[in-house]
């Protein structure tokens, strides 16, 4: 039985909730489930930050209170009814208001936080340098943590310099800057040969068993050369997208490209990121401004 369906039954059962009080909880629970896979995380993996970031974006969208109250009322329900079946040892929702819920604006690194991450993989070995050039490419196109691992040879054209992204049913194509492009030459030339397990897999990055690389093994090395770089920022795969998009905004890129290459349905999606730029421009001017 899968969560949604164990759910439902708990709700029915044990919180004999009402037919509408049922349907809603579910919507809520699922909406919550599309956001948490908008940043590559299972829904029995959430955290109570990312419960914040959720109900803030609904807040900043319009939501009234009493929707976002009715919302994380669910969300709570749903991780107490997992709790109960021994699947989280703790509620994410548990001590989340509303009343003192601000709009979350996204962790952006700085452009030197980027290059200090990105020199971090040497390429001394056939581990530095698949690490380099899949660091590269994330920052290059800012796509999902998802969508890197899909990626097939095929998806790749360097001498063109472009990338050929497929998901959701829909494919848009992002160009690669020259970093990018001979970081991605020297793994396809120097390693990817001979870390292969056949000659018939087509996945573009392999672990070191020449298997298709996980969610999971991309999010230990991003781990393990954040703490190589000192970053104290939260760092994850979808830190690197907001950086992506905030730095091609910041550096004069056009919100509908930015919204392409993203891959974002509503350009309200990608308006964020203008957000993030003044709050930005808004800190260095009180820090740096004589009479601020």
């Amino acid at each position: 039985m899968d969560d949604f369906a164990g759910y439902s039954t708990y709700l029915t059962r044990e919180r004999h909730a009402a037919p509408n009080t049922l349907a809603s909880y579910l919507r809520d629970v699922n909406q919550f489930s599309k956001y948490l896979e908008s940043r590559d995380c299972a829904l029995r993996e959430a955290t109570s930050e990312m419960v914040l970031d959720c109900i803030g974006r609904m807040l900043g969208k319009g939501k009234s209170a009493a929707s976002v109250t009715r919302f994380l009322a669910a969300v709570k329900s749903f991780y107490n009814y997992l709790i109960s079946i021994g699947e989280r040892q703790a509620n994410p929702a548990v001590g989340v208001t509303v009343a003192k819920t601000e709009r979350k604006y996204p962790e952006v690194l700085s452009s030197k936080e980027v290059e200090l991450l990105l020199e971090q993989p040497q390429c001394v070995d056939a581990k530095g340098c698949r690490d380099h050039a899949m660091l590269e490419l994330l920052y290059a196109t800012g796509i999902r943590v998802s969508e890197l691992i899909s990626l097939d040879l095929e998806d790749l054209n360097l001498a063109a310099g472009f990338l050929r992204c497929r998901s959701k049913g829909k494919e848009r194509v992002i160009p690669l800057y020259h970093m990018a492009v001979k970081a991605l030459q020297d793994y396809l030339w120097n390693v990817r040969p001979y870390l292969i397990a056949g000659s018939s897999e087509t996945a573009l990055f392999v672990n070191m068993n020449g298997e298709r690389m996980s969610r999971q093994g991309f999010w230990k090395l991003l781990k393990y050369y954040k703490e190589k770089a000192g970053i104290e920022k939260e760092l994850t795969p979808h830190t690197l997208r907001h950086s992506f998009a905030a730095h091609l905004l910041e550096n004069g890129a056009d919100m509908r490209s930015i919204q392409e290459m993203l891959g974002h349905a509503d350009i309200s999606s990608t308006q964020i990121y203008a957000h993030v730029v003044q709050r930005q421009l808004k800190d260095v001017y009180q820090k740096a401004h004589p009479r601020a």
